[in-house]
């Protein structure tokens, strides 16, 4: 490697731009990995618990996802369901919030994309060490906090990034609620986590790699003189 200090202030805030790449391309991939909740249709028993049938769960649930996409102009309207003012206002929130993770991840994507370049001319890849680490801290943390306590940190999240009670539904105005099992983001959060996980030991493998390829050219470098 070119320098035998890995963790210096540049590779640190090399890792916190990989981090936002990756948590902001987990976040994309699991809310529009439809899969994941046509699964969970009947793993947690929704249309019995919603008393809408199957096709008509999916049919609501397509909706809002794509309403929740950056290319979706026009106002969320659930084809069988009826919403309040406060509920469709909620609903803009959470869709600016994943406009957000779009533009944050197409930004770091291209600087993760530049950095990537210039490192590999200078023959550095010790911050590909450094960024798995400090990508993998956030998944370690908001684990511990999810496995203590799952319902204290839904709240606690939703009182961080929303400045109203908006997201507290009313089943009655908005039956959407019934729809979205608290169960459901769980597993949407372990899917995210994973993700984030499995960035992390990607970017430790290609360090090892790396590692061991400059050390093997050295190796005969030393060999030849």
């Amino acid at each position: 490697m070119k320098t035998t200090r890995k963790f210096t202030f540049k590779n640190i805030i090399i890792g916190i731009i990989f981090t936002l790449f990756f948590i902001s391309f987990a976040v994309i991939f699991t809310v529009n990995f439809r899969p994941l909740y046509y699964y969970d249709i009947d793993y947690l028993q929704i249309s019995e618990y919603s008393s809408y049938d199957k096709e008509g769960i999916i049919r609501n649930y397509d909706a809002l996802i794509d309403y929740n996409s950056p290319f979706y102009k026009g106002e969320l309207k659930f084809p069988d369901l009826t919403s309040s003012k406060e509920g469709l206002q909620h609903f803009v929130e959470v869709k600016n919030i994943f406009v957000a993770f779009y533009y944050i991840g197409l930004l770091s994507f291209i600087l993760c994309l530049l950095i990537v370049l210039y490192k590999r001319k200078q023959k550095d890849y010790n911050y590909l060490l450094v960024s798995s680490l400090t990508l993998v801290l956030l998944p370690f943390i908001i684990s511990l906090f999810a496995m203590i306590d799952f319902d204290t940190t839904f709240v606690l999240f939703h009182k961080i990034f929303f400045r109203n009670d908006y997201w507290i539904f009313d089943p009655q105005f908005d039956p959407i609620i019934n729809l979205l099992p608290q169960t459901f983001f769980l597993h949407a959060l372990l899917m995210i986590i994973l993700i984030i996980l499995l960035g992390s030991i990607s970017l430790f493998i290609g360090y090892m790699i790396k590692k061991r390829s400059l050390l093997k050219g050295l190796g005969k470098k030393k060999e030849k003189e």
